[in-house]
């Protein structure tokens, strides 16, 4: 039995990870952790998000060290706001809680930080900016691809919910770095995000980022490969945040066999490597 804290219990994300984990024979959630000053502290987390008396009660963040101590869960998964995440992975971490984190929108500074943390406290943990599957496929179809399009203009399209508030987003960002990557170009130096006015010609190495935030868009990505004549289009579209969840699921219960004191991503989790 993995036992499951998750922060974030009332969002769209922690309530979704909740209503998965509750039925499933081998995940045994035993903290919902929500925002310091939550209304709903010390109410029944099921109850609070539509899905009946789950026995766990919502703990406000201010608490968050003693409610890991109590009921000593195996992993914490948090899809919250990169500031907040700062806070749960450096208390999880010292209390030698393994870690699952989809939340996007840290600076490499604080990526560092965390890399740090985690070897430090030799705890295991899966980050990723995107956990649905079909998104860890999209990166391992553009770092085959890179290389044989490599004469090819690069535009990367992401599109998400009026309320994001990152961008680009995550996923679209890790694309960038791929791609990157695998051309040989620097990542401080190619991107160009967005264009407007007089901008100029197009250089042969930049490669382009473009945000679309509207409605209830749950995540569009878009990586479009130019050649002379031609181009080529990768996309992929999430019609639900299940996508996501499915995904952190997984991550879940690859736990157990990931490594001390690394990083792992969903790339380690699904064999895409």
């Amino acid at each position: 039995m993995i036992k499951v804290a998750v922060t974030g219990a009332s969002g769209r994300m922690g309530s979704r990870i909740i209503k998965n984990i509750f039925p499933e024979e081998d995940l045994e959630l035993v903290a919902a952790i929500e925002a310091p000053n939550t209304p709903f502290a010390g109410r029944d987390a099921g109850e609070v998000i539509g899905a009946g008396t789950m026995g766990v009660e919502i703990t406000p963040a201010t608490e968050l060290k003693t409610v890991l101590e109590e009921t000593k869960p195996d992993v914490l998964v948090d899809f919250t706001i990169a500031n907040a995440a700062m806070e749960t992975i450096k208390t999880a971490s010292k209390c030698g809680v393994n870690l699952v984190v989809g939340t996007t929108g840290f600076s490499d500074e604080q990526l560092n930080w965390i890399k740090k943390v985690i070897e430090e406290d030799k705890i295991k943990a899966v980050i990723a900016p995107n956990m649905a599957v079909g998104v860890n496929v999209f990166f391992k179809v553009l770092k085959d691809l890179a290389p044989i399009l490599s004469d090819f203009d690069v535009e990367i399209i992401e599109a998400h919910h009026k309320h994001k508030q990152d961008a680009p987003s995550g996923t679209a960002v890790r694309a960038y770095e791929i791609i990157a990557q695998q051309l040989g170009r620097d990542t401080c130096e190619v991107g160009v995000y967005g264009r407007k006015g007089q901008v100029g010609e197009r250089t042969p190495d930049e490669i382009g980022m473009h945000a679309v935030r509207g409605g209830d868009i749950v995540g569009d990505h878009t990586v479009l490969f130019a050649g002379d004549g031609e181009r080529l289009e990768i996309i992929h579209r999430a019609s639900s945040r299940q996508a996501f969840v499915n995904g952190v699921i997984k991550a879940i219960r690859y736990i157990p066999t990931a490594p001390e004191g690394k990083i792992s991503d969903m790339g380690d989790v699904l064999g895409l490597k």
